[in-house]
């Protein structure tokens, strides 16, 4: 009876000591409840004790979570549907708030987010045209979302929203036909633009080719026509102190080499009448 009374003692002490201990992770944030209230908050990483019984432990994730929205249907400044698949980067600052407002459900903390996301971006998109929030300012758009959420969700909720992003933009059928009609003529539009342009630079390019052209061919017909003039400058200056020199000399050079010119063809018959100057040189009184 002894042995059985003192196992019974020390199997309740293995139980009430088992559940007076609890331990925090790195990766977990927790709250003390004593009947269902709150009587200590953001219990730090550790070991920790409590009384049996009397309070309980929530623990919670204090990573960074995600929530998937589902795909909602937003209307663009020009009313034009848009199919957004999004989701949203969250995590816990402020664990009593965080357990006031959702009991500690993540799965309610989930839902409320994605609410506010689909809310916040219904806002967006209906700011903005569908080249804005496709590409142009998709970027700013989602910032400035973050930071509405942030200024809402922390005070409300306990949480921080780290970043919102779109995963996926589609075109409702009943749309997706008239919008890519419209891209497509504001790319031939653009398309058109450029060509124009292009010619335009063509144009100027070749006019100015033919200026720099016409330039270059009076410069090197102007250059070589003043060599030309120099040379023959040259020439008839060499002619001209030659002849200075001996005059009798150069005259009866000329003359043999027009004799041989002449003469050369043996086909061609002139009429010369033999005492012309022409032949001064061939008469034996003129050579002596």
């Amino acid at each position: 009876m002894k042995n059985f009374v003192a196992g019974a003692v020390l199997f309740l002490i293995v139980v009430v000591g088992a559940n007076s201990v609890f331990v925090v992770s790195e990766t977990e944030r927790a709250v003390m409840l004593q009947f269902g209230n709150i009587v200590e908050t953001d219990i730090p990483p550790g070991l920790h004790f409590k009384v049996p019984y009397v309070n309980s432990v929530r623990k919670f994730d204090a990573r960074i979570l995600t929530v998937d929205a589902t795909p909602q249907r937003y209307l663009t400044l020009e009313q034009k549907a848009l199919l957004v698949d999004s989701y949203a980067m969250w995590r816990i600052i402020d664990v009593e708030r965080f357990y006031t407002a959702t009991s500690g459900d993540e799965s309610r903390a989930n839902a409320l987010l994605a609410q506010r996301v689909n809310d916040g971006l219904r806002n967006k998109f209906g700011e903005r045209d569908l080249q804005e929030v496709v590409s142009g300012q998709r970027d700013a758009l989602m910032n400035e979302l973050t930071t509405e959420l942030n200024t809402y969700v922390a005070n409300e909720y306990g949480i921080e929203v780290i970043d919102v992003r779109v995963k996926r933009i589609d075109l409702p059928d009943d749309v997706r036909s008239s919008v890519y009609e419209r891209m497509t003529s504001e790319r031939q539009r653009e398309a058109q633009q450029l060509r124009s342009r292009g010619n335009e630079l063509a144009i100027g390019i070749e006019a100015d080719a033919d200026r720099q052209e016409a330039v270059l061919l009076v410069e090197a017909y102007r250059d070589s026509e003043r060599i030309r003039g120099d040379g023959d400058a040259q020439a008839a200056a060499i002619y001209s102190g030659a002849y200075t020199q001996d005059a009798e000399f150069y005259s009866f050079t000329r003359s043999l080499n027009s004799y041989r010119d002449t003469f050369a063809s043996k086909s061609d018959v002139m009429l010369l009448d033999p005492e012309s100057d022409y032949f001064k040189y061939l008469r034996s009184d003129e050579t002596q």
